[in-house]
């Protein structure tokens, strides 16, 4: 027991090193976005107030408490210096919600405001940048974020149960845990709207309406349909999302708009669809899918085993 706590107590010390190391490094980087851009900006007034807000957000909140966190750190005070910490971690949500933003209202200044070009160029020349440009430090924060997750997790594990020390790591984690969750589907659902944006720029006309509020796109895939009378299998491409599957068929190559586009030959809603296997349950040369709904079945075939069995699973959890 005595070497086991001996051990954990090593790990700890090991841990609380490295964190308050990166800390230190993270500390650095920040410093350098508010000292040489949001500080000379605010004095210069190159920037309008609210236009500087949305590019950097609640940086300079965030740097506060990890400068709070860093001297409990050197104290060695980390009970105090993590309930501290909890209270600001809000933030990195509220920053990670603002990036998009931030990163569209940069671009912006940087084409439209020639002074404002100007400075930044400059400003990245200078020796601390290393060469990094302010689109490369912006997202500092919520990589910060993911690098918490994991030192509170490995001092939890070499923390004894028994101490007051493992009650507020345990209460830290949780909080780390629910806003990188939070973070994570800030990401998903941006990532899922430029899926369905690029579905719909794909398809020909606007008759098949994508961009609906709570579907999410799944997958796609060129697929054969199997004629029900013994006519020439057909070749489509399949979008599945969380509510329809859409096949369609491209568009004539020699078109003079729609050249590179897909035509939406079919919409079928999955609420009262079934899905099953015909063959395809061995390791043969791929196999076929029947989709069964109302008024029509769809039998889908692939030559690829692994292709099969993925639209399987896809299609079995999109319809539950």
């Amino acid at each position: 027991v005595e070497d086991q706590r001996a051990r954990w107590e090593r790990k700890r010390i090991r841990t609380a090193k490295e964190l308050l190391e990166t800390e230190h490094k993270y500390l650095e980087q920040l410093d350098l976005v508010l000292t040489y851009f949001v500080t000379i900006l605010k004095a210069k007034g190159t920037l309008k107030p609210a236009v500087l807000e949305t590019i950097f957000g609640p940086l300079e909140s965030l740097y506060s408490a990890s400068q709070v966190l860093s001297l409990h750190l050197e104290k060695g005070n980390l009970g105090p210096g993590l309930e501290n910490f909890c209270q600001s971690l809000d933030l990195y949500g509220h920053y990670a919600e603002n990036l998009e933003q931030a990163n569209k209202t940069l671009k912006e200044q940087v084409r439209k405001n020639k002074s404002f070009r100007k400075f930044k160029q400059l400003q990245e020349t200078r020796p601390q940048f290393q060469g990094r440009e302010l689109e490369d430090l912006l997202p500092l924060p919520l990589q910060r974020l993911h690098q918490y997750k994991h030192f509170f997790r490995d001092l939890l594990e070499n923390t004894s149960p028994d101490t007051a020390e493992y009650q507020k790591l345990a209460k830290t984690m949780k909080s780390v845990c629910e806003v990188s969750q939070w973070v994570q589907d800030i990401f998903d659902k941006r990532e899922n709207s430029l899926q369905l944006l690029r579905v719909q720029k794909l398809l020909k006309g606007q008759k098949t309406q994508i961009l609906i509020p709570g579907r999410w796109y799944i997958r796609e895939g060129w697929l054969s349909v199997v004629p029900s009378k013994g006519e020439e299998l057909k070749h489509r491409m399949f979008f599945l999302f969380s509510d329809i599957l859409i096949a369609a068929k491209p568009c004539h190559p020699l078109h003079l708009l729609n050249s590179n586009k897909l035509s939406c030959q079919a919409v079928y809603p999955l609420h009262q669809c079934s899905v099953d296997k015909v063959f395809g349950h061995t390791c043969s040369q791929g196999g076929l899918l029947s989709l069964s709904f109302p008024h029509k079945t769809l039998l889908l075939m692939s030559s690829n085993q692994q292709e099969i069995n993925d639209w399987y699973r896809s299609l079995t959890a999109a319809v539950r």
